[in-house]
């Protein structure tokens, strides 16, 4: 694929694997303590990425939280927070999300081909719109792992040789299951970071971590454990990939 930047992937799960629940209320399934490790972990980052999916379903801001962190992003010469990125099929993004309206960072939105036209009309210069599309690729939709997952309608390796060339070295990947699938199965992560809460879900309709399909690091090729952290009452997984 060429040159890219490391990926670090960040997934927050329950014991059984869920990234959420089926209620109007966001399930948080992380503490203070670890919310204060994932913005230290987004300070050292160039980009922030989430699929379209997360964007409509949590709205995350995506900045960095700490005035300390930012101020030393600033002075070593760069924005106070990374650039945000996001995925979509079908150019299904709202321009008053948190993603486009929160802070000064830049924004980027790597489209299928059928998308880019809607979405340069519906965001107006809120983010930079770049045509990502798979060559050969079919229609599909954000959100499902098998629109996506199966090799959809943006290439990842376009996506990561793009924001390489504008100077992303460190990319950390935030979710959902789509992407999380997309980026593992493909073989794109070098660092994961999972962190388990105690208590189940157990609701099959809720989003998982990753959703089902062959994935390179299977019982004969292991990640390597490279630290357990205890946080309170949820624990840290880190895996190298590498």
């Amino acid at each position: 694929m060429g040159e890219r930047p490391y990926v670090l992937l960040s997934c927050a799960m329950s014991v059984d694997g869920y990234i959420d629940d089926e209620t109007p209320r966001r399930l948080l399934l992380s503490n203070d303590e670890d919310f204060d490790r994932v913005d230290a972990v987004r300070a050292t980052c160039d980009a922030i990425l989430v699929g379209a999916g997360t964007v409509r379903r949590d709205d995350p801001r995506l900045l960095v939280r700490s005035r300390e962190r930012a101020l030393e992003r600033v002075a070593r010469g760069l924005p106070p927070s990374p650039a945000k990125v996001t995925l979509t099929a079908t150019g299904d993004l709202d321009p008053g999300a948190a993603f486009f309206t929160a802070g000064d960072a830049e924004k980027i939105v790597y489209a299928a081909p059928t998308a880019v036209a809607k979405l340069d009309g519906r965001l107006g210069g809120a983010a930079e719109v770049v045509d990502a599309g798979a060559p050969g690729a079919d229609g599909g939709t954000d959100g499902t792992v098998g629109a996506i997952g199966t090799g959809g309608t943006v290439d990842l390796g376009r996506v990561l040789g793009d924001l390489y060339g504008r100077g992303v070295r460190r990319l950390m990947v935030e979710g959902g299951t789509s992407v999380h699938t997309r980026f593992l199965r493909e073989d794109l992560v070098d660092e994961l970071h999972l962190v388990v809460a105690p208590f189940f879900v157990g609701d099959p309709a809720a989003p998982r971590f990753v959703g089902g399909g062959e994935f390179p690091r299977d019982r004969d090729r292991r990640m390597d454990l490279a630290e357990v952290r205890k946080m309170g009452d949820v624990t840290l997984l880190r895996y190298l990939l590498t």
